[in-house]
């Protein structure tokens, strides 16, 4: 279950990113609205992991919540905000995913 809860705060982790990359986007009352749901998933991420670590080790759970992030920030910034999906810049995502998989896997 702890494992499902990180996943969910990395996942939370990658809207609060996407938020701020919108908000940058936007001007006015609307770019308000952006941050407050930066803020709203800011908090849920966080509150998700702090549960998370309670059972899983720190440093396994902040590598793989960082992790979940950074891999979804860099495909939402492929995917909507029309950033370069260069060779190299997929390459490192995929060694990144592997290895948060090999985190996975020797934890106990």
């Amino acid at each position: 279950m702890n494992w499902i809860l990180l996943i969910i705060a990395g996942f939370f982790e990658v809207a609060f990113a996407a938020c701020l990359g919108k908000a940058k986007e936007s001007t006015g009352m609307v770019a308000n609205y952006w941050y407050i749901g930066f803020l709203v998933c800011l908090t849920i991420s966080m509150l998700l992991l702090i549960k998370a670590t309670q059972e899983l080790p720190i440093g396994t759970a902040y590598a793989v919540w960082t992790g979940i992030g950074a891999v979804g920030t860099v495909l939402i910034g492929i995917i909507i905000f029309k950033e370069p999906a260069t060779f190299w810049r997929l390459f490192f995502i995929t060694t990144l995913i592997t290895s948060i998989v090999g985190l996975k896997i020797v934890s106990h």
